[in-house]
């Protein structure tokens, strides 16, 4: 490991966050456990981060002075989703040191960007192609097999922003739909993938790297429903994963984290698919199966502290808790969860539960990932009967 000679933050500095979801707030409780305080920049008043955080400034992301006004109060800052105001980002860099950089965040929320970088590095992925024309549209099924996927260049998550382009019938509604939304779309080839994994990569300031070790997420209507940790491929994936992952965080120059989410397509071969510069709902896991969490590594980096150990002393599943189960049970039992062996519950403070909206996730940890898989799919099950 390369000798860290940044100088350390003390104990007591202010760590700003842009964003005051999930993410943020677990950010917010890594901090604090280290001895951290907090600054969240977002605009719902008791966001998530914000209910815990030392304080929370309300005002849109699109506000420079109050971006400003965050930069001056703190002695770092960093984001936890990528559709952050890059204006207020850089505004926040020629004041204090912001990571992961304003550079690296330009390409994660372009996916054209993202994917002509990735290119570039000669990194695998899915066929694409950039339109900005209906007619530019109608030319790429000379490049791109039916059916293939038409996605808004930047905004879209969770599956927002994006349609399945089956055929010629579908291309005109296709753009029309996205174009209103966005003035510049991506076409990827469509992937009928074995499984999807995630690598969280860490890098200091120093050039130091950890990788979280690849994740299988099953999804269900675009939303991460479960994350498999140790992920159920073989030895040689496991380790092209990581490399794809440190390969990109060390050409990127990433200081924090980057998530590295891939396709494993049916022949064994690795695409990235994309990438995401922040922490991942892939590693909530580690908050309960590793010596260091996601949150923890990155309020390190931040703080210039040295990298901590990655390696996860458990199998480990995350079912995530969206706002369906409340739906169906107004009130659900959480000793169904905490009297269970391994079974951790985090719930993220929001109000309002509706469906499709993320109200907290289940860790079950278990010798063995089986185990973990079949109680934690129980355990979830069971809290709407």
């Amino acid at each position: 490991m390369i000798p860290n000679n940044i100088n350390e933050l003390p104990t007591g500095s202010k760590i700003g966050i842009l964003g005051g979801g999930q993410l943020g707030r677990m950010l917010v409780q890594a901090a604090k456990t280290l001895g951290y305080k907090t600054v969240i920049l977002d605009p719902t008043p008791l966001s998530p981060a914000g209910q815990i955080s030392d304080h929370q400034i309300i005002a849109e992301y699109s506000s420079t002075a109050a971006a400003k006004a965050m930069a001056h109060m703190c002695d770092v800052v960093t984001y936890e989703f990528e559709n952050v105001d890059l204006q207020s980002v850089l505004a926040i860099s020629e004041i204090v040191e912001l990571h992961p950089s304003p550079e690296v965040l330009s390409i994660a929320r372009d996916r054209n960007k993202e994917k002509t970088k990735l290119f570039s590095l000669n990194i695998p992925t899915p066929k694409f192609s950039a339109i900005e024309t209906l007619n530019s549209l109608e030319k790429v099924t000379t490049e791109l097999n039916f059916p293939f996927v038409l996605k808004t260049a930047t905004s879209g998550y969770d599956g927002k922003g994006q349609v399945i382009v089956e055929s010629k019938k579908n291309i005109v509604h296709a753009f029309e739909l996205l174009h209103k939304k966005n003035s510049g779309l991506i076409a990827e080839e469509f992937i009928d993938f074995e499984c999807e994994l995630s690598v969280i990569c860490a890098r200091d300031k120093s050039g130091n790297i950890a990788t979280f070790g690849p994740s299988e997420n099953i999804h269900e209507n675009h939303i991460l429903d479960i994350s498999i940790v140790p992920a159920r491929i073989p030895e040689k994936i496991k380790s092209l994963a990581e490399d794809i992952a440190i390969t990109i965080a060390r050409e990127l120059k990433v200081i924090g984290l980057i998530a590295v989410e891939m396709f494993l397509t049916k022949e064994g071969n690795l695409l990235v698919n994309e990438l995401a510069p922040r922490p991942h709902n892939s590693g909530h896991y580690s908050i309960d199966a590793c010596d260091t969490s996601q949150f923890t590594q990155l309020i390190r980096i931040l703080t210039g502290k040295t990298l901590g150990k990655t390696e996860s002393f458990s199998s480990a599943v995350m079912v995530n808790l969206l706002g369906d189960i409340w739906t169906q049970n107004s009130c659900p039992d959480w000793k169904k969860v905490t009297s269970e062996k391994g079974s951790h519950l985090h719930l993220y403070g929001k109000e309002s539960p509706r469906p499709g909206r993320k109200m907290g996730h289940i860790t079950v940890t278990s010798e063995d990932v089986v185990t973990a898989l079949d109680k934690a799919i129980f355990i979830r099950k069971s809290l709407v009967e």
